[in-house]
């Protein structure tokens, strides 16, 4: 059973939950009524079991190629080592894979007959994104696209199906919402591909880390994180959400660890650990500190002036 919870690699489903928390919250602020706590639990269940899939479809396609000879394996890199260390069968992993796909489809039915059929053409273009990242002929992840896909699929599609599930419409609100976590998301993918550089580029898996080699990725690192948190004054000033979700930078001193470790430390796989480990934790505690902003931003409008 262990080698089987292993392959879920379950930590890092928060990258997906924490968008559907800052879509829900935002569609708190302004909906009247009860609130639809089904339809929350449906997108949490739905988009965790999408989540799920990709990381098992890239476990299942990087077994064939980097994985199987990365020997520089962090908690947050190098897959979730199922396959190599646990002996975990390829035909397991393709059983499990159907499971979480069936299970995304059960919840995107249900959420159809709940009244939000947009959720079936949101939830494909995920997939198809989960899909065409890791699996040929496509493997985008290769070709230098893979991080531009985990931005968009991890931020903004999320938020704004989020938004949708709980309202049944769908604002450009909700999907810039999304985009100071997509930046972070992008981080984790970001500061994960710094131990796997050599095992990628010997089997020709180029993503931008290997085409620009760990020295120069650094600077791009610090830059991504930094966006993050630049973003949510740029959603302040241009889409007018509530200053409260300014809660976000409670969470700077993570990153900024993250950061001065990634930078001095890129080259190094085991001093590395615990930047990767404070990416993560930044990408959990902006997702829960802007949705806090957002809910406290409906508690408080009656008043004062948000």
């Amino acid at each position: 059973m262990k080698k089987y919870i292993k392959a879920l690699r379950a930590p890092f489903i928060s990258g997906s939950v924490a968008p559907v928390l800052i879509g829900a919250s935002l569609a708190f602020v302004g909906i009247e009524g009860a609130f639809p706590w089904l339809n929350l639990i449906a997108a949490v269940i739905g988009v965790a079991s999408l989540h799920t899939a990709a990381n098992l479809i890239n476990d299942y396609y990087d077994a064939k190629g980097s994985d199987a000879i990365n020997f520089k394996v962090t908690p947050f890199s190098g897959g979730s080592r199922a396959i190599q260390e646990d002996g975990l069968s390829m035909n397991a992993v393709e059983v499990m894979i159907v499971v979480f796909l069936s299970l995304a489809l059960f919840t995107a039915v249900w959420m159809t007959k709940a009244g939000r059929p947009m959720v079936i053409p949101l939830g494909l273009l995920g997939l198809f994104i989960g899909w065409a990242y890791s699996t040929p002929p496509l493997q985008l992840m290769s070709k230098g696209w893979g991080e531009v896909l985990i931005f968009f699929a991890f931020g903004p599609l999320v938020s704004l199906g989020a938004y949708y599930a709980i309202t049944g419409h769908m604002t450009f609100n909700s999907f810039v919402i999304g985009i100071p976590h997509a930046f972070l998301i992008t981080g984790v993918l970001w500061i994960n591909e710094f131990p796997d550089y050599e095992a990628d580029k010997s089997v020709g898996k180029n993503n931008l880390v290997v085409r620009m080699g760990p020295e120069l990725a650094r600077y791009l690192y610090c830059l991504i994180m930094a966006m993050s948190f630049m973003s949510v004054i740029f959603l302040i000033a241009i889409f007018h959400i509530s200053f409260l979700i300014m809660l976000a930078f409670i969470s700077f001193p993570f990153a900024f660890k993250a950061m001065k470790t990634a930078w001095k430390e890129y080259n190094s796989y085991e001093k590395l650990i615990p930047g990767q480990a404070f990416t993560v934790m930044t990408v959990i505690a902006q997702g829960l500190l802007i949705s806090l902003g957002l809910v406290v931003s409906r508690l408080l409008n009656g008043f004062i002036k948000i």
